[in-house]
């Protein structure tokens, strides 16, 4: 359907309203000047024919018609008007303009046939004696009611109808100018309705293209008035909610954003309506592509698929521990509730995940802690307590097997002292670390390597293994020197212990932007890979056996961890089978 705008309703309607008013006033008024002149010259004729009944009226007693066509000659001449005088039986007897006896009998005329039925006729005709449009009027004579004549006065119509053209043509103009006034009025009159409600319609789509802020001007006409206002009452509250809603909307994006438990949220039928960000990292997604996707299309593993759907159908509150393996394998936890709509029908479900990978691998070192202490401390106890027991069933009083026995205790009580003296150890950095009481100052690097080479020099004399120092004099650091020296002594008595005799272990110091590197190498047997992301947790070692024949307590790379964190700074190793490890220890110098 063809749309128009109302400017262009209203103005043709006004416009053809008035053009109808006009026009019926312009045809009123032509017909009533018309009655008007027809009245006005009606009345003339019947004067005039009055004057000739009292003129001609004693030549009608006498039948003397030649007198009365004198007369009528006479009179005739004086204006316009022709006059006749009819006898009863329709002969003419006199005409101003003919001859009487050129003219045919009257007696069928309207005006003639009505005078004598109605005392006076009238009618307007066209003459076939003048060939004119007439109006004729006509009047009995009588004497005592005796009928003695007709007389007729008649007129042509031209000067009428001169005139008649002539008002008709000043009111078409007058009709014409009412007609622009009227149309530039309508105009402005459609103009000054529809402004106010073009201008309400541009602000609508204002309103609706989200701005808010605009308001509607208030028109004079109280409907439009009332209207306005209502739009700027909606306009306000449309403001205050949206605001509301974004102001929670942006709160609660804000609240799930900063959460590292994941949300995911979906509808009943399976897709996805929200998803916060740390949902999207632990399913490894891109939170900005999986709106409006079906979970079974993004998320590829069938347990939490299950999970969800189970979830949804059954809208209660489940949890579960799900495994997946992307990213290195993570384990979450998973906590799912329905949620309702209205009259109780299902709308959907809340998905949260709590990542307790952390959790699950620190469990597991802790199992591997236990294990691995249990182990260690019961090795040498056993020992211990098997050779007690031997001295006590008669090996006492043989002094070499008493000696031999007792040999026994004392390597494994050392044994349990210094495996005591690293938890002891461990324990302290721990606890220092937490209340940050170690005290740092500014030292020469090379005279700490130099103390833990000295200390580790008795044994590298016994394997005949060589430590080489390559480190600048310069280079100084703020540290803890006896821990960092614990450090370096750690890492050097591990790679004198894995080394072959002969062989080297070069320590090498050297600045790379804003920290120091202390790297120590050994030509031992290297370490496999699979190895390499535990070695620094309590009591793991790669060779158990070969391990324990060394005297390892499997702590030393645990302290030396701990120690290089304290300094702010972190440790990383690089080993290659056959060929000897690589341990690096960064610490920022500043």
């Amino acid at each position: 359907m063809l749309k128009k705008r109302l400017l262009w309703q209203l103005f043709p309607s006004y416009f053809l309203i008035t053009l109808a008013a006009l026009f019926s006033v312009s045809w009123y008024i032509s017909h009533s000047l018309q009655r008007f002149y027809h009245n006005q010259v009606a009345d003339d004729l019947e004067v005039r024919a009055r004057l000739v009944t009292y003129q001609i009226l004693p030549a009608l007693k006498t039948n003397d018609f030649e007198e009365i066509d004198r007369l009528c000659d006479i009179l005739g001449r004086a204006g316009p008007t022709r006059i006749t005088v009819i006898t009863p039986d329709g002969k003419v007897a006199g005409d101003s303009q003919r001859q009487p006896s050129e003219m045919e009998n009257h007696a069928n005329r309207p005006e003639f046939i009505e005078a004598l039925q109605q005392g006076k006729g009238r009618t307007l005709r066209f003459s076939t004696t003048l060939g004119k449009n007439m109006m004729y009027l006509a009047l009995p004579v009588k004497e005592k009611n005796v009928l003695l004549a007709v007389v007729r006065t008649s007129i042509a119509l031209t000067s009428v109808a001169q005139q008649l053209k002539d008002v008709r043509s000043k009111i078409i103009w007058a009709g014409l100018c009412a007609v622009m006034c009227a149309a530039v009025v309508s105009l402005i009159i459609s103009r000054r309705i529809s402004l106010p409600i073009e201008h309400m319609k541009d602000v609508a789509k204002h309103f609706a293209s989200g701005d808010l802020a605009l308001r509607v001007s208030t028109p004079k006409a109280t409907e439009l008035a009332e209207l306005s206002q209502a739009l700027n009452e909606m306009a306000g509250q449309l403001y205050d909610r949206i605001n509301t809603i974004t102001k929670q909307r942006n709160e609660s994006e804000a609240i799930l954003s900063s959460m590292i438990e994941g949300v995911l949220a979906v509808d009943e039928t399976g897709h996805v309506v929200s998803i916060n960000n740390a949902a999207a990292k632990l399913l490894g997604l891109t939170s900005e592509d999986v709106r409006g996707r079906n979970v079974e299309e993004i998320v590829r593993n069938t347990e939490l698929q299950r999970f969800i759907r189970e979830t949804i159908e059954s809208r209660q509150s489940m949890e579960t521990d799900i495994y997946l393996p992307h990213d290195g394998g993570r384990f979450l936890r998973v906590y799912g509730t329905g949620l309702a709509g209205e009259q109780d029908a299902g709308r959907g479900a809340v998905i949260v995940f709590n990542d307790i990978t952390r959790i699950h691998r620190l469990e597991s070192v802790r199992r591997d802690f236990v294990a691995n202490v249990s182990h260690e401390l019961k090795t040498p106890i056993t020992s211990i307590k098997a050779s007690v027991e031997t001295l006590l069933e008669g090996a006492v009083k043989e002094p070499e097997q008493a000696n031999r026995f007792l040999q026994i205790i004392a390597k494994h009580a050392e044994r349990l002292n210094a495996i005591i003296e690293d938890l002891l150890i461990l324990s302290r950095l721990q606890e220092e670390d937490g209340k940050r009481k170690i005290s740092f100052e500014t030292t020469t690097l090379k005279s700490i390597i130099a103390s833990a080479m000295e200390l580790s020099k008795l044994k590298a004399g016994e394997k005949e293994v060589a430590i080489n120092l390559d480190c600048n004099n310069g280079i100084s650091l703020r540290a803890n020197a006896v821990l960092l020296e614990q450090a370096i002594f750690n890492l050097i008595d591990n790679s004198i212990k894995y080394s072959e005799p002969g062989g080297n272990v070069n320590i090498r110091v050297r600045s790379e932007g804003q920290e120091v590197v202390i790297s120590v190498l050994d030509e031992g047997c290297g370490i496999e890979k699979r190895h390499l992301d535990r070695i620094f947790e309590r009591f793991y070692v790669v060779d158990k056996s070969r391990s324990r024949n060394l005297g390892g307590t499997g702590l030393g790379l645990a302290i030396v961890k701990h120690i290089v964190k304290l300094h702010n700074g972190y440790i990383k190793v690089d080993s290659t089978i056959g060929k000897g490890s690589e341990f690096s220890i960064h610490i920022p110098i500043a």
